[in-house]
């Protein structure tokens, strides 16, 4: 007899380890989406300004549980914006008190609000020498931003050129990459004898680069790194629902109000904070992989990270008719568009 398909499945409450909340009118509207499912989350700082200081996020975080919704548990794990400025005396007392779990390295240009970030590696070696010693770790968004790189390039070129040189020179750095896109780095994380792991994604899991430019231009489907082909998202596929604790859950959501991303020069971000659950569970499914979800969501990330697991659980269900999310969701600045997978989603996280 074969066996009977799995309808429900309940997991240790997952955590986020790379998530845009923003500020102001966008934080408070989209908080929700993460703190019903999540328990914990990586907070990205390239906030305007940006978050520098250990005292920028004492602040940032006491925002953010402002904004929380009534009753809801969730810790937001803050980082700090690496610049060539940072002041590594102030980055190791973050750390010793806690409140700092990483430090962010955008190359200049990269990304989202990214422009003040590291352009000459050099001067930003003393914080990253600190780090290395204190255990500290660093995220790293992995693409060169030099014009002569393609953009479908950036990633391979910067483990290339500016990461295997880096943990060369500092093999006990602890580095994440974050929203791993492609299968060289991939493979690289493989291949790597410690210190090193990555993040991946619901989106690239899920879409191509065809998915951006196949049958016009669709500007919701546009993120940074970009989407690469198709062999590139079956190497994220067969990497995430693998079971290998060097890979995790990073949603890299990241809400833009439709405005900046419907125009001439529209902005990089996809919103998936609301429906990655259901996504993730139908992706594990296809891979036949239900089995692997925990440990992707819920159980990898905090051992790289050093924490706990959660202590509590969700329960995923799945229902014959499709689960509907909004397509989009009202803030205070603005209407953000969520994420559409292109296919219906019938796993539903029980309330």
């Amino acid at each position: 007899m074969s066996p009977q398909p799995i309808t429900e499945l309940t997991i240790r409450r997952p955590d986020d380890w790379h998530l845009h909340l923003r500020d102001g009118g966008m934080l408070k509207g989209v908080i929700g989406d993460t703190s019903r499912h999540f328990a914990r989350a990586i907070i990205m700082p390239n906030l305007v300004p940006p978050v520098v200081t250990t005292a920028d996020a004492t602040a940032y975080r006491e925002r953010i549980m402002a904004a929380l919704p009534k009753g809801d548990r969730f810790e937001p794990l803050m980082t700090l914006y690496l610049t060539e400025g940072t002041n590594p005396d102030d980055v190791e007392a973050g750390h010793a008190s806690g409140l700092i779990r990483a430090v962010k390295l955008y190359p200049a240009g990269a990304t989202t609000n990214s422009h003040g970030g590291v352009r000459n590696f050099e001067n930003a070696m003393p914080v990253l020498e600190r780090m290395a010693r204190i255990g500290l770790p660093l995220c790293v968004h992995g693409e060169v931003t030099t014009p002569e790189v393609d953009i479908f390039d950036r990633e391979a070129v910067f483990i290339e050129t500016v990461l295997d040189p880096l943990r060369a020179r500092l093999p006990e750095l602890k580095v994440t990459m974050e929203h791993v896109t492609t299968k060289d780095g991939i493979d690289y994380i493989k291949a790597s004898k410690g210190n090193l792991a990555g993040s991946i994604t619901t989106h690239h899991l899920i879409i191509n680069r065809n998915a951006i430019l196949v049958g016009g231009i669709r500007p919701h489907y546009y993120c940074l790194p970009v989407a690469k082909r198709e062999l590139h998202r079956l190497a994220l596929r067969a990497a995430a629902t693998s079971g290998d604790a060097r890979f995790f859950l990073g949603t890299d959501s990241a809400p833009h109000v439709d405005p900046l991303k419907e125009c001439a020069c529209g902005c990089a971000g996809i919103y998936t904070s609301i429906n990655t659950m259901s996504c993730l569970a139908h992706v594990f499914e296809q891979e036949n992989a239900l089995d692997r979800l925990e440990a992707f969501t819920s159980l990898n990330g905090p051992a790289w990270y050093g924490l706990p697991v959660n202590d509590e659980t969700i329960t995923l269900r799945k229902q014959a008719d499709a689960v509907t999310f909004p397509e989009k969701i009202e803030t205070e600045a603005g209407t953000v568009t969520v994420f559409d997978p292109m296919f219906p989603l019938h796993w539903q996280v029980q309330t």
